[in-house]
């Protein structure tokens, strides 16, 4: 390391090496560098042959150990290149469908350039003037698919859900205990006595949820997990008896995170129900829609979303169903004073003077504040395909799921747990040896081993519940291109793997 490190020193400043992207010299310098980098990603891909690289997680530690050593001067950009497109699961292969990990499209990937190109920072207008201005625009657009009033809701461009659900439920804290409180928990901390804090979420939701609650002092404890159905969806009768138990145990519940799209099913949450519930325990309602949220740009899956315009809170990933690089994730609230809480002022970035001139300020939106402009590559897309045609990318994903669950269903030695909801379900392989328990690690095992071999990435979970026999692989499916027959041939991949292993058995 200390080598390279020198290597990289001794460089001469202005020199092609320290060339920079911006100024109007910056996409001269550029050009030559783009090349490369498509040469390198083609020849990577090429080098791969697949989803993934064929073995074991040390042999390819130890082949990106020997490059990144022998990388060096201007061929360190080809050599690196090339060995990052060989080593990674691409998720444009048919093959690769285990995670909510979409194939970005390519207007999005040249979007993202230039904001890498240009490199502006949301967190004070100086820094951002036209991409301040744009967000501001995207977020009302938002706000509008969701079913709030642009006018009166705010959000922001957020990392991902678990961002996203952090913020709602530290908005669902700041406003709910403060009310009980009276007065400023954001400042003052959580109270120390009094009923204890309580959140609602389904046995199935992100383990975000958990996460933000350790964050903000609640403790993971204070999750009530719901109990869920066969399709994995909350109970509406267990939410209504876990709401009126705490409230007779003389706690409080502070909020209610129904999901729109699990993980695992895509499951959606009663949405309409848990905002009645949470309206009437005076709890804050927040919905992690981050992956069913894509729903809202189909005509013929938005009905699954039905009532999310009822929260105080939304989380969407337009790196999910959106086909965005990472990260596009968005936070957005039904009113925009209940962000009072996250409000700040910087001097050095957001003075008073300065917004009452009319100069902008993102600051008090986020909890970041260096933050990339990444609504611009949503905002290029939404403009190039526009939500007609995002939504036939969500209705083919959704077709060919249904259309694999189908073929799972046809398959003698796979099992379907349920018919998807959006683009993912869960199945397994039924070896020979019914035995639960050897069930599990076959279709643990097959996994593995078609890992291995770099023919499939399948994804791998397990239903609720305790006891062997609740292993399941999973299929996500988000490539619009990908065939049904190619979907069919993966399913066949995952069979003979099984078979294989019940061999080595």
């Amino acid at each position: 390391m200390a080598g390279l490190l020198c290597r990289a020193a001794s460089s001469e400043v202005g020199n092609r090496k320290t060339a920079l992207s911006g100024g109007p010299g910056g996409p001269g310098a550029l050009e030559p560098l783009l090349h490369a980098v498509l040469e390198a990603l083609a020849k990577g891909a090429v080098r791969r042959g697949g989803p993934l690289p064929a073995g074991t997680p040390e042999e390819l530690a130890t082949e990106v150990t020997r490059v990144f050593a022998e990388a060096d001067g201007d061929d360190a950009l080809h050599h690196l290149t090339e060995l990052l497109a060989h080593g990674s699961a691409d998720p444009a292969d048919p093959s690769c469908a285990a995670h909510l990990h979409c194939p970005p499209l390519a207007v999005a990937v040249a979007a993202d350039l230039a904001v890498s190109a240009l490199n502006p920072s949301q967190d004070s207008w100086d820094q951002a003037p036209a991409a301040t201005a744009l967000e501001t625009l995207l977020l009302q657009e938002l706000a509008q698919l969701v079913g709030y009033d642009p006018a009166e809701a705010a959000g922001v461009l957020t990392s991902g859900g678990t961002e996203s659900n952090l913020m709602g439920l530290m908005l669902a804290r700041d406003r709910v205990l403060g009310r009980t409180a009276g007065r400023q928990v954001e400042l003052s901390g959580v109270p120390g006595a009094g009923p204890r804090p309580r959140i609602f979420a389904s046995a199935t939701a992100h383990f975000s949820v958990q996460r933000s609650a350790a964050l903000l002092g609640l403790g993971e404890d204070a999750v009530i997990p719901v109990p869920v159905d066969h399709e994995l969806r909350m109970k509406p009768d267990a939410l209504a008896t876990a709401l009126r138990d705490c409230v007779e145990r003389g706690e409080r519940p502070v909020a209610v995170v129904a999901t729109a799209g699990t993980t695992d099913t895509g499951a959606v949450d009663p949405l309409r129900t848990c905002a009645a519930l949470a309206a009437e325990y005076g709890a804050w309602l927040h919905v992690d829609a981050a992956y069913g949220g894509g729903a809202l740009l189909s005509d013929e899956l938005a009905h699954l979303v039905d009532g999310i315009a009822l929260a105080d809170s939304i989380s969407l990933d337009w790196h999910k169903l959106g086909w965005q690089p990472v990260a596009a994730g968005i936070f957005l609230v039904r009113r925009a004073e209940t962000y009072a809480s996250l409000a700040r002022r910087a001097v050095y970035l957001n003075p008073q003077d300065d917004e009452e001139a009319g100069y902008p300020s993102l600051l008090g939106l986020s909890l970041r504040t260096t933050r990339r402009a990444d609504a611009f590559k949503i905002a290029v897309t939404l403009r190039t395909l526009g939500r007609e045609g995002l939504g036939r990318l969500v209705n083919a994903c959704h077709v060919l799921a249904r259309d694999g669950a189908e073929a799972v269903r046809a398959h003698p030695r796979l099992e379907l747990h349920a018919d998807p909801v959006l683009t993912a379900f869960l199945f397994r392989y039924l070896p020979k040896d019914a035995d639960p328990a050897h069930t599990d690690r076959v279709n643990a095992a097959l996994r593995r081993r078609l890992l291995r071999e770099g023919r499939a990435v399948v994804g791998r979970t397990e239903l609720p519940g305790e006891g062997p026999g609740r292993v399941r692989l999973k299929l996500t499916l988000l490539n619009p291109h990908t065939t049904l027959a190619e979907v069919e041939r993966l399913l066949h991949a995952v069979a003979a793997a099984g078979q294989a292993e019940e061999d080595a058995w």
